[in-house]
């Protein structure tokens, strides 16, 4: 089996999912990976194609996402390895027996719920990503009615798994997701 590249992702989330939103959240994820690929020196398109295929059953299966990802990437393929570390980023909220124990799986833990806060106060800004610090992100992290679906006790938990400091870890994915910015 070949590495797992980002526009082989693209081509097998494309096959799964239709909605705009899905893509756009795909993209974050990507560019949050990269972006955390780089600050642990791994190979940033890989760690990229990870975080745009994190999703690939979610639009088919919402309520059992993570449980359906081994069927429908087998057959593409994808490395065991690859489909352990996408079914690893729903380890304690659905029945996923994958635990993250790489950087790479727990990063994609970390960062899922994280670049939704990012996405969205990125949208309420003129200025977009361009000067978003993190102390700014960081006020809008506390509220809890802000982006209120992003479940602030997960990103917590996969900060902590990681062992980086939340401060860092957001600021890893605002430089991403900047760095993306045209894609969402």
């Amino acid at each position: 089996m070949s590495k797992l590249t980002l526009e082989r992702a693209k081509e097998i989330l494309h096959k799964h999912t239709t909605e705009e939103h899905l893509f756009t959240h795909a993209a974050a994820v990507s560019a949050a990976m990269e972006a955390m690929a780089e600050h642990f020196g791994a190979d940033k398109e890989h760690w990229a194609a990870i975080g745009y295929l994190h999703d690939v059953d979610f639009e088919k299966f919402p309520e059992e996402h993570c449980l359906h990802v081994r069927e429908l990437l087998e057959p593409e393929g994808v490395d065991v390895e690859d489909i352990d570390t996408i079914i690893s980023h729903a380890y304690g909220l659905h029945p996923v027996t994958v635990k993250p124990t790489t950087d790479c799986q727990k990063s994609l833990f970390a960062v899922d719920e994280l670049t939704g806060i990012i996405h969205a106060y990125s949208l309420m800004r003129p200025e977009k990503f361009d000067g978003m610090s993190v102390k700014s992100l960081k006020k809008k992290f506390k509220d809890k009615r802000f982006a209120a679906k992003c479940d602030r006790e997960v990103i917590n938990r996969g900060v902590e798994d990681l062992g980086l400091p939340l401060d860092t870890v957001m600021e890893i994915c605002i430089r991403g997701m900047s760095a993306h910015a045209e894609e969402f």
